[in-house]
């Protein structure tokens, strides 16, 4: 009896793991892949995308924010740990530090190669490939297996659409990896949802500017 009771126990997880993955695949991994974006942000080509051409993680983020591009672009080069934090869940995402409420004038100075600091000693991260001041800036890996763009869209004089898009190759070589990829399978929402509106209260919160952003090194050519 015990053991038909642990076979029936068994059936019965398997059935309901199975159910709720189909749910997940079908009605919560389409929304979370596209929270905020339109159907046009979600399908239009974007810095990046040829970078990791066959993506297991395509993700495609947006929100309004009732700013300007260049009064928004200084929250958005400051962010990572040991900067001003990533304005979602710092006890999860910065150490336990509360993300910045200001502009941070010591990370105003953006160029390709620098490093946008994940790890708590702020020497491992995702690499600035290339960006245009006040306009967009894509993020990568150093293998090739991850791109993160950001854009700034102005929709008219006081507001802007702010488009995130991780395109993400997953690779379950080990254990390590594998928790690393569902992380950010099931958690990536939740992490960058509440980004996006951080800097969105921020940026909204800091009075209009007349005086000039603050500066990036955009790359020489």
């Amino acid at each position: 009896m015990t053991r038909l009771l642990t076979v029936r126990g068994a059936g019965g997880l398997a059935l309901s793991s199975t159910i709720a993955l189909a749910a997940y695949l079908r009605l919560i991994r389409p929304w979370q892949l596209r929270w905020g974006a339109t159907d046009d942000e979600v399908a239009r080509p974007l810095p990046g995308d040829d970078g990791v051409p066959r993506p297991t993680f395509n993700a495609t983020r947006a929100v309004t924010i009732t700013a300007r591009p260049e009064e928004i672009w200084p929250w958005l080069i400051q962010i990572g740990v040991t900067r001003a934090g990533w304005y979602s869940y710092d006890w999860l995402d910065n150490l336990g530090r509360h993300s910045a409420e200001r502009i941070m004038p010591e990370f105003q100075h953006l160029a390709v190669g620098d490093v946008i600091p994940l790890s708590p000693d702020g020497t491992q991260g995702q690499w600035v490939k290339a960006f245009e001041p006040n306009r967009w800036m894509l993020w990568g890996d150093k293998v090739g297996d991850t791109t993160w763009y950001w854009g700034l869209e102005p929709l008219d004089e006081r507001h802007t659409r702010l488009i995130t898009r991780v395109r993400m190759h997953y690779r379950w070589t080990s254990p390590m990896l594998v928790l690393f990829d569902l992380l950010v399978e099931f958690a990536d929402i939740v992490m960058m949802r509440k980004c996006l509106l951080g800097i969105k209260r921020r940026a909204e919160a800091t009075p209009p500017r007349s005086e000039a952003p603050f500066g990036a090194r955009a790359p020489r050519g």
